[in-house]
């Protein structure tokens, strides 16, 4: 079940839900996709270094009953985009549907190694698995530039790589960079502020569609 921005289908034809809105998710496109590799290197594709298992911490998703296992210093970045995916996308996601960290080096797409680092998420993979394109409706689909937007660039989205893993989504600049503490410094005061970050954000208001969707 996929639930999507209830502002957004508040506005749809007049219609009144009484709740959050809900529909199937759309059909997968499936694409090959490349054989399973062993990842050797000490840092993932990211630059991020690979993490032992007790490296890693296990965090909530705010807003809910979920946690997955990330590096510390991914977490407020990839949080930030599991509780809005949670808040304006899918509401109905399961315990084990939302992954991070791992120790297992057998990867199939180069960037699957951010797993590794513990700054790179997957949610419902077995849903928006490797290969399979145009999984997201449209308005997920918006939600989910949105989120990017709000990331300043940092984070990357498996919809956009090759092979597609529209499930997929990593951190792309060191942790320890200017821009990277940046941009946790903002997502860390909007959690204080009320009326902003997840939540409390509209992605289908012009503005936010003019900066998300420039042409």
């Amino acid at each position: 079940m996929t639930s999507i921005n209830r502002r957004r289908f508040l506005t749809l034809g007049g219609a009144t839900l009484g709740g959050a809105a809900v529909l199937a998710s759309a059909p997968a496109i499936a694409q090959a996709v490349p054989a399973t590799s062993t990842w050797r290197g000490t840092v993932s594709g990211n630059g991020w270094p690979v993490l032992d298992r007790d490296e890693a911490e296990r965090f909530r998703i705010e807003g809910s009953t979920l946690s997955v296992r990330l590096a510390p210093a991914a977490a407020p970045v990839l949080l930030y985009v599991a509780r809005r995916f949670l808040y304006e996308i899918e509401s109905q996601v399961q315990p084990g549907e939302i992954t991070g960290h791992t120790t297992d080096r057998h990867l199939r797409a180069g960037y699957e190694s951010t797993y590794l680092s513990g700054s790179g998420i997957a949610i419902r993979p077995l849903l928006y698995p490797l290969g399979a394109k145009d999984g997201f409706f449209e308005d997920q689909q918006i939600v989910i530039r949105d989120i990017l937007a709000d990331c300043e660039g940092i984070v990357a989205w498996g919809g956009d790589l090759n092979p597609v893993k529209e499930s997929h989504f990593h951190i792309t600049a060191p942790p320890a960079g200017a821009r990277y503490q940046q941009l946790v410094a903002k997502l860390r005061g909007w959690d204080t502020d009320p009326g902003k970050g997840a939540g409390s954000i509209d992605a289908f208001a012009p503005e936010r569609l003019s900066r998300a969707h420039p042409n």
